[in-house]
């Protein structure tokens, strides 16, 4: 099981859960570092001594072996499965000994060592930062918390301007910090598998008295290399989407977003009676307004005794007013265990009306207001317009839908369409349009007014989707297939009536589009990678539905595949999900099938030794 998503609001908040999280993550990453050093030394003695071979790459093979990755999320696709099970290749290599080939430290050992530099150790680096930083911003956050009300209004001014910016650089140095662990967690699948991948081929390739065992290794490398370029393509998707979260969520203003959404939680200080007198005391605190329970975790534990999390139940709430206590943003809680209000003081101004706001307390915040863009007559038309755009300009154009418009001629293009004075009245055919620029505005529109699939609920459906695929691997890869075209079949009739027009109306182009792939280069994957978030977008930006991407992407491929199958009638009864085929009793191993779909090797050295594995084998 992989480790939780570490989430970019979870740096706004800093709570105790979201540090344990962060210490796996790094203990994670110190755990890959000491993994790689010892896989280069391995490869080191493997490369030097020719004469101990057999016992180098056994002992390769056994650290290699011994790792499993932990990949993000709960949930993986047949790609990421393929790639975990990489040692059944090392299996090949134990009985083999071979001539070294001289550039084998290439193939290795400098790849190894130039993520070690470029990925670990930049990481290291914003680990150094954010702690810095943290140290830095909470150390000042007591000293001003400390600050006595009865100081001019000035010092008090200039006191939280400083504290909001050393707040900013926190926050920044934090989500930059989340942002380099996911990308290392992502990148280490296919930056330190495909090397070892290299390395493995090299070996076998020159391995003359072993023919047999160099056949029988083709099929797992082949596949092998085909979930690689996937899961790497995967990896573009969803790098481009977290980037741009990231970026979004660093401005301070995403602060009040973070607490439109309950539980309201965060830091507290809480007035108490210890040994020595009136204190104030630090706690994690989540408000839970259903029950109106707030459970207060502590941060700081008396020197006797070792506190657990108290639960109150509160009553109302009151803010506490300025001359009456000498600290600043205080309010009251009254409670059902306790007989006397409990005063707690909160982070900044913005805090305790937030804070009140989420206990039904005399000063509320309003709301942000969003807005919706239904389906109507006017989004199809301009649906329609650019599909027939593509279809008679674009069709061979190279990399249709991948190459991106300006921003500034997209949102033209969407502002004179859709101008409720004159809507629908623009000719696409005009020289004042290119493809880029109606294509992307096609996917503006798509991903922010319309969320087509998203009515499905199919985020609900991507795990029942992964599940599906562990209780398969054991069954034909036909009976696999069979049940998730009549799952997708299922749900897409569930779809509302226009919905399901939209999306037929999509796909059929995209399949027209796909048709020229030797011309446009847009295989079905490929579209797929583009269109995957496009069309399945979550209501709520987050690193775990960014994780789900490479599900979606599967589903697009899917109906891009096999369109006539799941868009040609409407199933017999789409009330219940369909049963998955039974598991049976894995049998002895037959041969691979290799997928159909091209092979897509980018590295020049492995395309090389593949090809001359084929000519001599």
């Amino acid at each position: 099981m992989g480790h939780p998503p570490l989430e970019f609001s979870d740096c706004y908040l800093d709570s105790p859960e979201f540090r344990e999280t962060l210490k796996c993550y790094e203990l994670e990453l110190e755990r890959t570092s000491k993994f790689l050093k010892e896989l280069i030394k391995d490869g080191n003695s493997v490369i030097t001594a020719i004469k101990g071979y057999s016992l180098a790459v056994q002992k390769f093979s056994q650290t290699l072996n011994g790792f499993q990755f932990d990949f993000i999320g709960d949930s993986l696709t047949d790609d990421e499965i393929n790639i975990g099970c990489v040692c059944v290749c090392v299996r090949v290599c134990v009985c083999v000994c071979v001539y070294f080939v001289q550039n084998a430290s290439d193939l290795l050992i400098k790849p190894l060592e130039k993520f070690r530099k470029e990925q670990i150790g930049v990481t290291k680096e914003k680990k150094k930062k954010f702690e810095k930083e943290s140290e830095k911003y909470y150390s000042l956050l007591d000293k001003h918390l400390n600050l006595s009300a009865k100081k001019k209004e000035s010092q008090l001014q200039e006191a939280d301007e400083l504290l909001d910016k050393e707040r900013v650089n926190f926050y920044e140095s934090s989500v930059e910090y989340v942002y380099q662990i996911h990308q290392v967690q992502d990148r280490k699948k296919f930056d330190v598998v495909e090397p070892v991948l290299a390395f493995l081929h090299s070996i076998l390739t020159l391995n003359n008295l072993t023919v047999e065992m160099t056949q029988d290794f083709m099929p797992y490398k082949q596949e092998l290399q085909l979930s690689l370029q996937n899961t790497r393509n995967h990896y573009e998707s969803t790098r481009e989407e977290m980037e741009e979260l990231m970026k979004r969520m660093k401005p301070p203003s995403q602060i009040c977003k973070m607490h439109q959404y309950l539980p309201m939680e965060g830091y507290l200080y809480c007035q108490e009676k210890w040994a020595l007198g009136m204190t104030w005391v630090k706690y994690y605190c989540k408000y839970h307004k259903e029950g109106r329970l707030l459970v207060m975790v502590p941060c700081e534990q008396k020197s006797t005794t070792k506190q657990g999390p108290t639960q109150l139940t509160l009553k109302f709430c009151i803010r506490r007013k300025t001359e009456s206590i000498d600290k600043r943003f205080c309010f009251d809680v009254e409670t059902n265990e306790r007989n006397t209000p409990v005063t707690f003081q909160a982070l900044s101004e913005g805090d305790r009306k937030l804070w009140m706001e989420a206990m039904d307390g005399k000063e509320p915040v309003k709301h942000l207001f969003t807005f919706t863009v239904e389906l109507n007559e006017i989004g199809f038309k301009f649906v329609r317009k650019c599909i027939n755009y593509v279809e008679t300009e674009g069709l061979t154009q190279e990399g249709v839908y991948r190459t991106v418009g300006s921003n500034i001629q997209v949102q033209k293009l969407l502002n004179a369409f859709f101008d409720p004075t004159n809507p629908g009245n623009v000719d696409l055919c005009s020289s004042n349009w290119d493809a880029k620029t109606i294509t992307s505005a096609l996917k503006f529109y798509l991903r922010c007014k319309l969320s087509i699939f998203y009515e499905l609920y199919i985020f609900h459906y991507l795990k029942f989707f992964h599940l599906v695929t562990l209780c398969c691997l054991c069954v034909t890869e036909s009976d696999n297939l069979d049940f998730r075209l009549s799952e997708i079949h299922s749900l897409t009739y569930k779809l509302p009536e226009e919905n399901r027009e939209m999306l037929e109306m999509l796909i059929k182009h995209l399949v027209n589009v796909c048709s020229h792939s030797n011309e446009n280069l847009m295989t079905p994957s490929n579209m797929a990678v583009i269109f995957g978030p496009t069309l399945m977008r979550a209501k709520e930006e987050t690193v775990a539905a960014m994780l789900d991407i490479k599900f979606q992407n599967i589903v697009v491929e899917i109906l891009i595949e096999d369109y006539k199958t799941i868009l040609s009638q409407r199933p017999e009864d789409i009330s219940t999900p369909p049963v998955p085929p039974p598991r049976i009793t894995p049998r002895k191993r037959q041969p691979i099938t290799i997928s159909k779909r091209p092979l897509r090797v980018y590295q020049p050295l492995a395309h090389e030794l593949f090809q001359h594995a084929e000519s001599n084998y």
